[in-house]
């Protein structure tokens, strides 16, 4: 038991590998890192500009990453009703394939709350044709509650920052936005200063491309 409290609080951090080298990347960075729960994980705060973020890796919250996940967290400007999500072909095919067995094929009538709200919204909203996602049609799926919105904010610098990122079946990507917040999810085995820096970059972008978006929208 006292060994579980001291986990919690943060002061048994050795577990994950490379630690001495993220604690002294978020130090020259000025942001706070800690761990948390989880015999494996930890969280990284900061701040670009007046805008909070956070980085969380960690064991896997949702089925279709095996192993550790890369979690990116920040605050936009933008109504609360805003629903979007933009996620790798293959796991926007292999989602699709699943919500059609579980809920047409299988015995339940409809999708219940307990279902990732990634897989609710491919039959709830509409997606973004293959020449509307232009660049992007080969490598990703996009649908929104405001499709308007979403082609508008594909069209600008997100298009190839998205472009950029490495996804595969084994290493999908879902970027999405809901309740004002934005969250990017991605399988990462083990972390290391490069690759979070080079997703913190990829989120800072979505966040400017967003701003824009909204500023030149007037909406």
């Amino acid at each position: 038991m006292l060994d579980t409290i001291k986990r919690w609080l943060g002061n048994d951090p050795v577990q994950i590998q490379g630690w001495s080298e993220l604690s002294s990347w978020a130090r020259s960075k000025q942001w706070t890192l800690r761990a948390v729960r989880e015999p494996e994980g930890f969280v990284v705060d900061g701040r670009s500009g007046s805008t909070a973020w956070r980085v969380e890796w960690g064991p896997s919250q949702r089925s279709y990453i095996q192993g550790s996940e890369l979690r990116i967290r920040a605050e936009l400007t933008v109504p609360r009703e805003l629903q979007a999500l933009v996620l790798n072909r293959e796991l926007m095919d292999s989602m699709e394939t699943a919500v059609f067995d579980q809920y047409v094929e299988g015995v339940q009538t409809r999708i219940d709350t307990t279902t990732p709200p990634e897989m609710r919204w491919l039959v709830m909203f509409p997606k973004l044709s293959t020449n509307e996602l232009r660049s992007l049609r080969d490598g990703y799926g996009a649908l929104s509650s405001y499709k308007p919105w979403l082609q508008q904010w594909l069209a600008g610098s997100l298009s190839p920052t998205l472009a950029a990122l490495p996804t595969s079946a084994e290493r999908p990507l879902v970027l999405m936005i809901a309740r004002r917040r934005l969250c990017l999810r991605t399988a990462l085995a083990q972390p290391d200063p490069a690759a979070l820096d080079d997703e913190r970059k990829a989120r800072v972008r979505m966040q400017q491309a967003t701003r824009r978006r909204w500023l030149t929208s007037g909406t």
